[in-house]
């Protein structure tokens, strides 16, 4: 899987208003958001898409 946004963030490589992070999520506030509240939730574990989820990853989906 190529190098993203989101992985650099989850690195802290890239600076971000977390607000919430736990071992399988990280939840942080949207640089341009589009409403007064908006918040970004992203999966630790790289998923391409959700078609890629494994039976080992049902935690992450009903996080």
């Amino acid at each position: 899987m190529s190098e993203t946004i989101f992985s650099k963030i989850i690195r802290r490589e890239i600076p971000a208003d977390i607000i919430y992070e736990d071992d399988l999520a990280l939840a942080f506030k949207d640089i341009a958001p589009q409403a007064p509240i908006h918040i970004l939730v992203i999966p630790k574990k790289p998923l391409p898409q959700l078609s890629a989820a494994e039976s080992e990853d049902h935690a992450l989906m009903g996080h």
